[in-house]
């Protein structure tokens, strides 16, 4: 994409309104816009990072053995009333009355549509385990919408449902969630930690929230200093294998890590002193266990292999793909603005001439352009008419993570220079090498994911 055919409103100040990086970086770099209180739209460069953390989720959903699906946002209240939550929900949720007259609402979440299909369709324990997911814009009437995406009132979420026959399947499923989540966000360049927390309203005994470690965090969270040492890695994990999912499991989740609300400090005050960490967290995801709470209610029974009709073990698993922006940021800056992550950034590099309207460093910038949109990369390439000091400010702020710059005394020798955003190393280079490097960076992030 070059710049001047693109959409990046950027601001020079920082927005009054923006109490933390994540929204004011998002603000600055062009990325949203402020529609209502909690409601944003999303432009150009922030729909494309969104884009990007989705197809990482699809992917690892489906890697798990996950059926994406779409539902309505709009949902019935009767369906609510059937389990019970209706009334109990509180003022969050956001209730219609259409044209006749008919209750409805703005889903928060979907445990009452997803059983209602699953009730409708499955009859035998022969269809299962099923797990349906899908991703989808939700609504919570926050009183106090804050933060940018990071609270909003309109939010885009991946939440996902299994059915199995029995609790010890659908702990496995709890237990695959778990593994597939672990590698979602570390292809994001997150480190995401499952910590013991508790369900709220989606009900159910066993829950982990995963959380980001950043100093803006909403949650207070307590925690064994070893637990940030674990790394997924690169390791394959054969998702039907349940001692394999399980070994992860304990793996991940045998250090004390919890939130305030299941803090218990007896426990922690058992760990060694020097061990012992307080910090605040960003939530960006959850995964529930909570068997029959609305497979009974609603009648979501399969007939087992003894001819009973029994109901099905249920979870819920969600992942805040909108809040992830905002985490992401929060986990990745300096004072210059934002620092993406190679998966998750909306360009794989940008390119800057030092010297718009230069025969010479119009070619090579042209050239590079085409090699790289060539590849299967997505460069970004500064061709306005501007100072070489706005260009890098601009690439600063919006953080590729790689910058090559053409100017003419360059190309005199030779070279063009490659810059790490990340470190601010640069390197110079022939053009050719240049764009080797950065397919090879990509390459291989490809090849690793």
């Amino acid at each position: 994409m070059r710049l001047t055919r693109y959409f990046l409103p950027v601001l020079k100040e920082n927005p009054a309104e923006a109490q933390i990086v994540s929204h004011r970086y998002m603000l600055r770099a062009g990325m949203i816009k402020q529609q209502a209180a909690g409601i944003y739209s999303w432009l150009p460069m922030g729909f494309r990072v969104l884009k990007r953390i989705e197809q990482i989720v699809h992917e690892e959903q489906i890697r798990a053995g996950h059926i994406p699906m779409l539902m309505p946002t709009l949902q019935p209240a009767d369906l609510w009333r059937e389990s019970g939550r209706y009334d109990d929900y509180g003022e969050e949720m956001l209730r219609i009355t259409d044209r006749h007259k008919r209750d409805m609402l703005y889903g928060p979440t979907n445990e009452e549509m997803i059983t209602d299909i699953f009730r409708a369709h499955v009859n035998s324990y022969k269809d299962l385990p099923l797990t349906l997911y899908h991703i989808q814009w939700k609504f919570r009437d926050e009183i106090r919408p804050r933060f940018g995406v990071m609270r909003g009132r309109e939010f885009y979420m991946k939440d996902g449902y299994n059915f199995d026959l029995t609790k010890e399947d659908a702990l496995h499923a709890y237990n695959r969630h778990l593994v597939s989540y672990l590698r979602t966000y570390e292809r994001m360049g997150l480190q995401a930690i499952p910590m013991r927390a508790d369900s709220g309203p989606i009900g159910g005994d066993d829950t982990h929230e995963f959380l980001v470690l950043a100093a803006t965090g909403e949650s207070e969270v307590f925690y064994d200093s070893e637990i940030t040492d674990l790394k997924f890695g690169n390791r394959e994990i054969d998702y039907d294998d349940h001692a394999a999912c399980r070994a992860v499991l304990e793996e991940f989740t045998s250090r004390y890590a919890r939130t305030d609300e299941t803090h218990d400090e007896a426990v922690f005050n058992q760990i060694p002193e020097a061990r012992r960490r307080v910090a605040r967290g960003i939530e960006v995801g959850q995964i529930f266990y909570f068997g029959t709470k609305y497979s009974e209610p609603m009648g979501a029974t399969v007939v087992n292999d003894k001819g009973e009709r029994v109901p099905v073990h249920m979870g819920s698993h969600g992942i805040g793909v909108s809040r992830l922006v905002g985490a992401i940021i929060e986990a990745s800056h300096d004072e210059k603005g934002i620092i993406w992550p190679e998966g998750v950034t909306p360009f794989h590099c940008g390119i800057v001439n030092l010297k718009q309207g230069d025969t010479e460093a119009d070619a090579a910038c042209d050239a590079i352009y085409r090699s790289l949109t060539a590849l299967g990369l997505d460069p970004l390439y500064d061709d306005r008419d501007e100072r070489a000091g706005a260009k890098f400010a601009t690439m600063d702020l919006i953080g590729l993570p790689w910058r090559i710059t053409v100017g003419p005394r360059g190309l005199k020798n030779g070279v063009v220079e490659l810059t790490s955003r990340r470190t601010g190393e640069s390197e110079e280079l022939p053009p050719e090498q240049a764009i080797a490097r950065i397919a090879a960076i990509y390459g291989k992030a490809a090849a690793e994911s």
